[in-house]
């Protein structure tokens, strides 16, 4: 007997947050590309199935399939040592917080380095325990830019703070990935996320207008400069 049964089949919500304006939308002004499945990552690129509109896109040398963009971004480490701290401050770029805590929480240090004008708003992410060690990640504006390091002065007793970069940001992956080609247009399923060797058809945005603290991925001076029909606002 069929099974007539209502089917409840989730859909994805299309998020083009990142597109400015409908020029270069034009049918046939989005070429038609195969995407390399296996060159994304679950957890990262589709974490609900679908590889999101807006992606960072790169071409394959050897195969001509696309692939994710590649960078990596900065990532330091804020440790407290010696005894008697009781607070510090920290600078980047020639700009410097106001005091903190000794047991300041991920959060308070996050927007201690946000309130500098050098730093854009969303463009790092801390995490750790009051006390550290604390992890910097840049990312947003700041994605994939190998950005100067932290330094930090101490305040109390024999205490020190050390600042490490831990991942140094910029660095780009190879065999075509390291230039960038433009963006996903359209959001696009993976056709089976346990089977990752089935490439799937989508679509390239090759020249327009991108705001980019609306990519899903943020993209850096270098990838901006690849796409060179493409005009980028922050």
């Amino acid at each position: 007997m069929t099974d007539i049964s209502v089917w409840n089949t989730p859909y994805q919500v299309e998020d083009r947050s990142w597109l400015l304006s409908p020029h270069g939308t034009d049918p046939g002004t989005t070429p038609s590309i195969v995407l390399d499945v296996s060159a994304f990552t679950a957890n990262v690129h589709y974490p609900n199935g679908y590889i999101p509109s807006g992606t960072n896109l790169a071409k394959f040398t050897a195969s001509g399939l696309y692939g994710p963009y590649t960078v990596s971004n900065e990532v330091q480490t804020i440790t407290e040592g010696g005894s008697g701290l009781t607070s510090f401050t920290l600078t980047w770029n020639g700009q410097t917080t106001a005091s903190l805590d000794d047991q300041a929480t991920a959060a308070e240090i996050k927007a201690a380095l946000e309130a500098l004008s050098n730093i854009p708003a969303g463009a790092m992410t801390v995490t750790g325990n009051p006390g550290g060690v604390y992890t910097v990640t840049f990312g947003g504006a700041l994605a994939g830019t190998d950005v100067a390091q932290m330094t930090a002065t101490p305040t109390g007793g024999t205490g020190t703070v050390t600042i490490a970069t831990t991942t140094a940001g910029g660095t780009e992956g190879s065999g075509g990935l390291e230039v960038c080609a433009g963006h996903l247009f359209a959001a696009t399923k993976v056709p089976n996320v346990a089977d990752t060797t089935k490439d799937v058809g989508a679509a390239l945005f090759v020249h327009g207008f991108v705001k980019l603290s609306k990519l899903p991925f943020g993209l850096n001076a270098n990838g901006q400069a690849d796409c060179k029909l493409i005009h980028y606002v922050p």
